[in-house]
């Protein structure tokens, strides 16, 4: 019997609802599963460390310095008080100030964004550089794995310090993001070789092999398939990154290499050592050692957060977090089994 016109309505209603109920709730899933497990399981077990803690607490004070800080505390000039203050003897410049009047105290807070600004530039170049290069090395082979390899092992052949005062003098940066780029100019070849090792090996799973054999294509595999698995160690990576721009910066500026238009910590060691001679006594030794401090304690956070968040990258870790996962999938699947009615 032919189905009247309503009863064809319905079905195709009835058809239609139920596809796009099916690709809502398999999104959702996709994204629920994603989120637990690179982020809220991997960050889980990495707050269980208290060096995560620790490092993680570090940072964002010095976030809030690098913001809020520079709001409520007076910018630095010149006379700004008494001349060489010791510190501790005025509330006015609670660490002391310079021969030129300067606050210790200020000259390190307002120092604080451009070297933020600098490590998040260099680390997300460097790191993200990498990731490209060896992912995609990796994952295709043959000649595009030659050659961006062979681009990697000659950015890793050049010293990085030379080429950078090279590069330092032909360009003249004065932004913070620019010179972050600069010293992060070739330290993104090593971590290129290193994940281009590990994607070889993701490539061969089993469901990177299905998501090829469906015709998916290769950027999706990446996005999807490749760069989640490598996601803690580009992580570690990053921490790395930045606090190899915070020493190479500081040794720059110090150095005289940069500019010195741009605050920072590695100017005030400059000036203490230069202008106040605080190697050589006074009474000026607290210029020198405010900076250092400064430097110490960022450098800290970020060592200490990288070793934290190693635990993710731990073989026997991500084990066990597969093991709670196939836990819960199997208890997910348990609870939605159909259960049998007594009668």
């Amino acid at each position: 019997m032919k189905p009247t016109e309503s009863e064809t309505g319905t079905e195709e209603e009835f058809s239609f609802g139920t596809t796009q109920s099916d690709v809502e709730v398999t999104t959702a899933d996709r994204l629920r599963n994603f989120y637990r497990e690179f982020i809220y399981k991997p960050g889980l077990v990495a707050w269980e460390d208290n060096r995560t803690r620790i490092g993680a607490t570090i940072l964002a004070v010095y976030v809030f310095i690098g913001t809020v800080g520079t709001w409520f505390y007076r910018a630095p000039t010149t006379n700004q008080s008494e001349r060489s203050i010791q510190p501790f003897q005025t509330m006015e410049a609670p660490l002391g100030t310079t021969s030129s009047g300067e606050d210790v105290l200020a000259m390190a807070i307002h120092a604080t964004p451009e070297m933020l600004i600098m490590i998040l530039s260099g680390g997300i170049f460097a790191t993200g550089l990498a990731v490209l290069i060896g992912t995609v090395a990796g994952y295709k082979g043959g000649t595009t794995d030659r050659i961006l390899t062979t681009f990697s092992d000659v950015a890793m052949s050049i010293p990085g310090l030379p080429l950078i005062m090279v590069l330092a003098v032909v360009v003249s940066p004065e932004r913070a993001v620019v010179i972050g780029i600069l010293i992060t100019i070739n330290y993104w070849a090593g971590l290129a070789r290193s994940i281009r090792s590990q994607v070889l090996t993701i490539r061969e799973h089993s469901y990177v092999e299905a998501s090829r054999t469906m015709g998916v294509s290769t950027p999706r595999i990446l996005i999807k398939d490749v760069i989640p698995n490598i996601m803690p160690y580009v992580l570690v990576n990053f921490a790395n990154a930045a606090r190899y721009v915070v020493f190479a910066s500081v040794g720059l500026y110090y150095l005289g290499i940069l500019p010195t238009s741009v605050a920072n910590w590695g100017i005030q060691l400059d000036n203490a050592y230069s202008q106040a001679g605080a190697l050589s006594g006074g009474g000026t030794m607290y210029q020198l050692v405010v900076p250092m401090i400064a430097i110490m304690f960022l450098a800290l956070g970020l060592i200490l957060l990288a070793q934290g968040m190693d635990r993710v990258f731990n073989p026997r870790v991500r084990t066990r977090l597969a093991g709670e996962s196939r836990g819960e999938a199997e208890d997910d699947e348990d609870n939605a089994a159909p259960t049998e009615v007594m009668t």
